[in-house]
């Protein structure tokens, strides 16, 4: 699994678009279509260009939320919020080789997703972005070091953990000390795609 993920971002289905093809120019290997509150029918428009442009990349192409469009247009996965549907049921719709991902923000919230048995952990967030509406609290390296000291100790198998929120390149050491497998990047890619790079190198 790639340790570095693009979370989309912009205002316009043309926006998205274009800061989607300048990540994969850059190297970008994992996006996840994000857009919240978008038109339905310019979402759907959207997600299958990404589709096709990863397919042409050869990269990975992630659906935020929507469990029946990632079927639809044959995304390899999704990736859900604690608000959204359960990881069971998306299971039903996607089946077992499609990937899942879920969102966490306490040492609650990743044992419930290490009992759905999802295939990634997006935790966090770090520090403050401006990027998401309804920001959870904040955890901070404590936070991570905190969590993962629990996971540990216990005995299940548990789903790979990216760090989200407000990541910069500095951060990646210390995360990946703490236990961290990757990282998931929007705002900071969106603004400088060449970045990339940089996280690729860093990136053990």
């Amino acid at each position: 699994m790639e340790r570095l993920q693009y979370i989309s971002q912009g205002t316009t289905k043309e926006e998205q678009e274009l800061n989607i093809r300048k990540a994969l120019d850059h190297g970008m290997q994992w996006i996840q279509v994000r857009w919240k509150n978008a038109p339905e029918k310019e979402l759907i428009s959207l997600c299958e260009i990404s589709r096709q442009l990863c397919s042409e990349y050869k990269a990975v192409s992630i659906i935020n939320d929507h469990v029946q469009l990632a079927k639809e247009i044959d995304a390899d996965g999704v990736h859900l919020g604690l608000g959204d549907e359960s990881v069971k049921e998306a299971r039903k719709v996607l089946g077992t080789q499609k990937i899942i991902g879920g969102t966490a923000n306490t040492l609650s919230d990743v044992l419930q997703r290490v009992d759905e048995s999802c295939d990634y952990i997006g935790l966090g967030p770090l520090r403050f972005t401006a990027t998401k509406e309804k920001l959870s609290p904040i955890l901070g390296f404590e936070g991570y070091r905190e969590i993962i000291e629990v996971l540990k100790g216990r005995s299940e198998k548990v789903p790979r953990i990216f760090a989200i929120g407000g990541i910069t390149l500095e951060d990646i050491l210390p995360l990946q000390e703490i236990g961290v497998y990757g990282v998931s990047v929007s705002g900071l890619i969106t603004r400088q795609p060449s970045i990339i790079n940089e996280f690729k190198k860093v990136m053990i």
